[in-house]
C-alpha cells in the first residue's frame, strides 16, 4: 500500500513534491495503489517510485519523469505522456488505452502484456523495449524508433508504422494484418511467423530481415527492397511486389499465386520450388535466377529478363514467355505444354 506521508507530499502539488525529491534522493516512494483520476502533475519527478496498480486515468503527466519507476497493471488510460520519461519502468500489463505519449521516452522499458490500443506514439523511444504480447491495435506509432526491441506475438492489427524505425527489432510471431508500413525501416529485422495480410509495406526497407514463413497475402510492397530477405515458405498470394527490389532474395518454397511482379528485381533470388501460379511477371529481372521445380503455370512472364536462368524441371505450362530473354537458360525437365515461346509460338 502507498505511502501515507508520500501521498500528502504529492497532493500539496509539482512544486513542494519537486522539491522535498531534490532533498531526498535516496528515498524510493511508495504510491502503491493509489487513485489520482484526472490529476495534473506536469513535470512531476517520479523517478525509481512504486506506482504499481495505480489509477491515473485522464491524469496530465506531460514532461514528466518515471524513470525506472514500477507500474505494474498501473491505469494510465487516456492519460496524457507527452515527451514524458519512461525510461526502464516497468509497465507489465498496464493500461495505456487511448494514452497520449508523443515523443515519450520508453527505452528498455518493460511493457509485457501493456495495453496500447488506439494509443497515440509518434516520435517515440522504444528502442531496446520489451513489448512481448503486448496490444499495440489501432495505435499511431509513425515515426517511431524500435531499434533491438522485442515485439514478439504482439497485437499491431491496423497500427500506423509509417516510417518507423524497426531496425534488427524483434517481431516473430506478431500480427500486422492492415497495418501501415509506409516506408518504415525493417533492416534485418526478425519477421519469422509474422502477418502482414492486407497491410501496406509500399517502399519499406526489408533488406536482409527474416520473413521466414511470414503470411503477406494481398499485401503491398510496391517498390520494396527486400534484397536478400529470407522469404522461404512465406506466402505472398496476391501480394503486390511491383517494382519492388528481391534480387539475392530466398524466396525457396514461397507462395506468390496471382502476386503482381511487373518489373520486379529477382536478379539471382532462389525461386527454387516456388509456387508462381497466374504470377504477372512482366518484365521482371530474373536473369541468373534459380526457379528449379517451380511452378509457373498460367504465368506472364512476357518480356521477362530470364538470361542464365535455372529453369530446370520447372512446370511452365500454358505460361507466357512472348519476347522473354532466355539465353544460356536452363530449361531441362521443363514441362512447356502450351507455353508463348519468345517467338509467340505455341510450344505443343
Amino acid at each position: 500500500m502507498a505511502n501515507t506521508e508520500h501521498l500528502a507530499l504529492l497532493q500539496q502539488g509539482v512544486r513542494v513534491w519537486n522539491q522535498w525529491r531534490e532533498h531526498h534522493t535516496e528515498v524510493s516512494p511508495n504510491l502503491s495503489r493509489v487513485a489520482l483520476n484526472c490529476a495534473s502533475l506536469r513535470e512531476v519527478s517520479l523517478n525509481r517510485a512504486d506506482l504499481s496498480e495505480v489509477t491515473l486515468a485522464h491524469a496530465d503527466f506531460c514532461m514528466a519523469s518515471f524513470k525506472g519507476a514500477n507500474l505494474k497493471r498501473a491505469n494510465l488510460k487516456e492519460a496524457l505522456l507527452y515527451t514524458a520519461d519512461l525510461e526502464e519502468s516497468s509497465l507489465q500489463e498496464a493500461n495505456l488505452i487511448g494514452a497520449d505519449l508523443r515523443e515519450a521516452n520508453l527505452s528498455g522499458a518493460n511493457l509485457h502484456l501493456a495495453n496500447l490500443a488506439t494509443a497515440i506514439l509518434c516520435t517515440a523511444n522504444l528502442r531496446n523495449t520489451n513489448l512481448r504480447e503486448a496490444n499495440l491495435s489501432e495505435t499511431n506509432l509513425s515515426h517511431a524508433t524500435f531499434n533491438h526491441a522485442d515485439c514478439s506475438m504482439a497485437n499491431l492489427t491496423g497500427a500506423n508504422l509509417s516510417r518507423a524505425n524497426f531496425r534488427e527489432a524483434r517481431l516473430y510471431t506478431a500480427n500486422l494484418s492492415h497495418a501501415i508500413l509506409y516506408s518504415a525501416d525493417l533492416s534485418q529485422a526478425d519477421l519469422r511467423e509474422a502477418t502482414f495480410s492486407q497491410a501496406n509495406l509500399r517502399e519499406a526497407d526489408l533488406r536482409e530481415a527474416n520473413l521466414s514463413l511470414a503470411i503477406l497475402c494481398v499485401a503491398n510492397l510496391i517498390g520494396a527492397t527486400l534484397y536478400k530477405a529470407d522469404l522461404s515458405r512465406a506466402n505472398l498470394s496476391m501480394a503486390n511486389l511491383c517494382m519492388a527490389n528481391l534480387s539475392h532474395a530466398n524466396l525457396k518454397g514461397a507462395i506468390l499465386i496471382g502476386a503482381n511482379m511487373i518489373g520486379t528485381n529477382l536478379y539471382q533470388a532462389n525461386l527454387s520450388e516456388t509456387m508462381l501460379n497466374e504470377a504477372d511477371l512482366r518484365e521482371a529481372t530474373l536473369n541468373g535466377a534459380d526457379l528449379n521445380a517451380s511452378n509457373l503455370t498460367m504465368a506472364n512472364l512476357s518480356m521477362t529478363n530470364l538470361s542464365r536462368a535455372n529453369l530446370a524441371y520447372s512446370n511452365l505450362s500454358h505460361a507466357n514467355l512472348r519476347q522473354a530473354n532466355l539465353w544460356e537458360a536452363n530449361l531441362e525437365g521443363a514441362c512447356l505444354t502450351g507455353t508463348i515461346m519468345p517467338d509467340g509460338k505455341v510450344h505443343d
